[in-house]
This record gives C-alpha cells, sequence and structure tokens, in this order.
C-alpha cells in the first residue's frame, strides 16, 4: 500500500461471534441493532482498539454514512479519546459537498478510492464504513483488521468477511465487559 513503507491500512470494527458489523449502537433501527450497547458503555469507551498515535500521525476513513453519524456523536464530547476523533484528519469517500465546519480536519476523498488509498503515504484507519471496507478487501488493499469482539450472535445482518476468509491472530486482549479485543493481518 502507498509510498512509504510504514504506511498501511487498518480496519477497526466492532463485531459479534458470527461476524455481524452491522448496527453495533443501534442507531440504523434494525431488529437486531444495539448488541454491543448491551455490555454498557465500558465495552466501546475510550482507545479499545490501540489506535494511540495513529489518531495523530494517520488519517481516518470513512464512508458518507458512518461520517455523518460520527459528526454528529462526536464533536460534542469531551474525553481524551474525543479531542483526538476530533483533532484527527478524517478523508471522507463522498460524491456531495462536506457540510462547512461539520466536523474538524474532515475533507472528501476527490479520486476513485482504490487509486487514493495506493497513494496514501500515511496510515489510513477506517472504521465501520462497510461499503469502503468492502471495496478495499476486493482490492486486497487491507494489512490489518483490529476486531472488537462481543459475545453474541445476532444470525442476521451484514458480515465483515465473505465465506472462507482466514486470517492469523497477531494478539487479543480482553477490553471490557463482555469485550475482545483481536488484532488480525489479512493473510
Amino acid at each position: 500500500m502507498g509510498s512509504t513503507d510504514d504506511a498501511r491500512v487498518i480496519v477497526v470494527q466492532y463485531i459479534t461471534l458470527d461476524g455481524v458489523v452491522e448496527d453495533p449502537d443501534g442507531s440504523g433501527g434494525t431488529p437486531f441493532g444495539g448488541w454491543a450497547m448491551r455490555y454498557g458503555p465500558e465495552g466501546v469507551a475510550g482507545d479499545k482498539f490501540r489506535l494511540g498515535e495513529l489518531m495523530r500521525t494517520g488519517v481516518l476513513l470513512f464512508g458518507r454514512r458512518t461520517w455523518d453519524h460520527f459528526a454528529t456523536l462526536w464533536p460534542p464530547r469531551e474525553t481524551d479519546f474525543a479531542r483526538a476523533m476530533n483533532a484527527a484528519d478524517k478523508a471522507v469517500v463522498t460524491t456531495r459537498p462536506l457540510p462547512d465546519g461539520a466536523w474538524a480536519n474532515s475533507h472528501a476523498v476527490t479520486r476513485p478510492l482504490t487509486d487514493w488509498v495506493r497513494d496514501a503515504e500515511r496510515t489510513l484507519v477506517v472504521i465501520g464504513s462497510g461499503t469502503i471496507v468492502r471495496a478495499l478487501q476486493e482490492a486486497d488493499l487491507i494489512d490489518e483488521y483490529r476486531l472488537i469482539t462481543f459475545p453474541t450472535a445476532v444470525g442476521d445482518g451484514r458480515r465483515l468477511f465473505p465465506a472462507g476468509t482466514m486470517l492469523d491472530l497477531v494478539s487479543s486482549e480482553r477490553t471490557g465487559p463482555g469485550s475482545l479485543t483481536v488484532h488480525a493481518p489479512r493473510r
């Protein structure tokens, strides 16, 4: 990926045991939504994905629907992690102009996504944004997945991986009540 050796594409997702990533907070209005929130705010609060320095040195990459949702959630928050989210550079894959001043440091991706990603010189962190993840999977541009896995199976909804996907486990740790963070590079 990218023209520098240390630039990577990292996908961060909340995920169920049966691989569903859709509607973890219930904002999508699906009948199975809200599954990540059933374990309380500790399961999703703070830097559970261990992004740390990447919040300052990388770029957060969003699809438009995820960006629209986050642009209403994050700006009014005052935690250390919220301040890092709000200060981070954010790229949005969209065909519509971004509203002026909606979320600091946001800009639209104006080139074809895969070309833009291949030319990136900084690590890209994709948060949510299923359409973006699928496009990057199809182009074989994802270097690492950081998944917070919740011990629930919802039986329906959009899944992160196509059938037969194999990953190598790099590390795992308990990150909150009912959740486990898994770091896995693509194979």
